[in-house]
């Protein structure tokens, strides 16, 4: 156990740092003397390495030991930040952001293909509310942090107050930390590689040049990178198709023969989407509309992502005592009634209710990924958890960044619209803010519709006894 609660804390300090730069880039703009579409990239390229560096890590975690691959991710998550702290402008700065992503991608699979590998099947529900405390707390905890720090010291400090843990978490691993599993010396192909970046990457880096402040051409560029990175893809898939008949592909695609998996992935993905959108269009709805500054913003996510954070454990416990209906079915109807409601929101919208409301999405989001996750790879093989932890995060993911897309579009064409014909910002934004949670909430009905679908896997599947199909 002292290994997955290493691998919790490095999770942790990892997307600690992946969240706060949201707030800290107009600072950077600022200081560093560069456009804002320029200092979008320090986000755009962290979220483009991770789409390429996640889908190869189900090979990385065959070919390589546990602790190769800790000690790998750490380090360049160290030496990422390292570069960060010391960067004289914004070049080496975005070289820092994307060594930091390098190792980020890395250590979620990780940690949960390792959680999968040593919790017997009876205690995987808790030690998975872990997990999504980890996931839940350092996204509340990040915009918070950052904003105190960039009140009272400059950015650099954002990087050398995670330096440190970073560090400390590397020392850690390198004494404590054992080989789990088995290796196998699987041959790479680069092929696979290639194209795995350009169908993630395109895919990622298209839908956030609709969902950026980007240049007036962002969406010809966001198209063509779409169609890049779908015919990329379509390309990968056929090449894993062929490699996995020998065991040599990067990125194994026999996880979706188990129909409890696969229906757990597309809620997962409903769900990212959902909750990516709406995290990113609810501060611009929050101080644009509603009239609240930063601040005021901040406090009224974190209720809900402090309560969505300390709940994981919980709801763990009651998963593996009651199994997944019990607490996806309702999780899931509660995301989807909190999107409704902010479909109705307008600019005098009392801040008490949106508290409630954004509270009610996150305990229904509590509920829902400690079951998806467990019952999704639990319904796997143990040779294939690496694989699917990969397909799991790689299709958060993109879904993530299709969510701030899909809001961030629809809000800013109704919101400009609006502003074209006279509207203030608050009136023609309100309209938009409501189209865009409204679309968000039709698309959460799906998740509500698959949820009774899913299982509790039998606790002998992970074993290897009936595969899960």
């Amino acid at each position: 156990m002292r290994v997955i609660w290493l691998l919790l804390v490095a999770a942790f300090v990892a997307i600690l740092n992946e969240t706060t730069m949201g707030i800290a880039i107009p600072h950077l703009n600022s200081d560093l003397g560069i456009p804002p579409e320029l200092g979008q990239w320090l986000t755009s390229a962290f979220m483009l390495t991770m789409a390429i560096v996640i889908p190869t890590t189900g090979f990385l975690l065959q070919r390589f030991t546990t602790r190769q691959v800790f000690i790998a991710a750490m380090t360049a998550f160290s030496l990422g930040t390292l570069v960060c702290l010391i960067a004289p402008g914004f070049p080496v700065l975005l070289l820092g952001r994307v060594i930091q992503a390098g190792g980020t991608g890395i250590m979620m699979p990780l940690l949960m293909t390792t959680m999968m590998n040593v919790v017997p099947p009876q205690s995987r529900g808790r030690m998975m509310g872990r997990v999504g405390l980890v996931i839940s707390l350092a996204p509340a905890i990040g915009p918070t942090l950052a904003g105190a720090v960039l009140e009272t010291l400059n950015w650099r400090w954002l990087f050398a107050i995670i330096l440190p843990i970073a560090l400390v978490a590397l020392a850690m691993g390198a004494k404590w930390m054992t080989n789990l599993g088995e290796t196998k010396d699987a041959p790479v192909d680069v092929l696979s590689i290639v194209l795995s970046a350009f169908g993630f990457g395109g895919v990622v880096y298209g839908l956030s040049q609709f969902g950026g402040e980007g240049e007036s051409n962002g969406a010809t560029i966001g198209v063509i990178a779409l169609v890049i990175g779908g015919i990329a893809l379509g390309l990968f898939v056929w090449r894993q198709l062929v490699l996995q008949r020998i065991d040599d592909a990067l990125l194994d695609l026999r996880v979706f023969r188990s129909g409890n998996y696969t229906i757990a992935v597309i809620v997962m993905g409903i769900l990212a989407l959902s909750m990516f959108g709406t995290l990113t269009l609810l501060p611009q709805y929050l101080q644009n509309v509603a009239g609240l500054d930063a601040l005021q913003a901040g406090l009224i996510l974190l209720p809900g992502s402090i309560l969505m954070g300390l709940l994981g454990p919980i709801m763990g416990r009651v998963y593996d005592a009651r199994g997944t209906r019990t607490l996806l079915i309702p999780g899931t109807i509660m995301v989807s009634a909190a999107l409704f409601f902010y479909a109705t929101v307008g600019e005098q919208t009392p801040w008490w209710l949106l508290v409630i409301s954004q509270t009610f999405m996150s305990v229904g989001l509590a509920m829902s990924f400690t079951p998806l996750f467990s019952a999704s790879l639990g319904s796997l093989r143990r040779h294939l958890y690496s694989h699917g932890s990969a397909v799991l995060n790689t299709i958060q993911q993109v879904a993530g960044a299709a969510g701030v897309a899909l809001l961030t579009v629809t809000y800013s064409s109704i919101l400009h619209a609006g502003e074209a014909e006279g509207l203030s910002t608050a009136a023609a934004g309100a309209p938009g803010a409501r189209t865009a949670f409204l679309i968000a909430a039709i698309i959460s009905l799906g998740s509500v519709a698959l949820s009774s679908f899913i299982r509790k896997p039998a606790d002998d599947v992970g074993d290897g006894f009936n595969g899960g199909h």
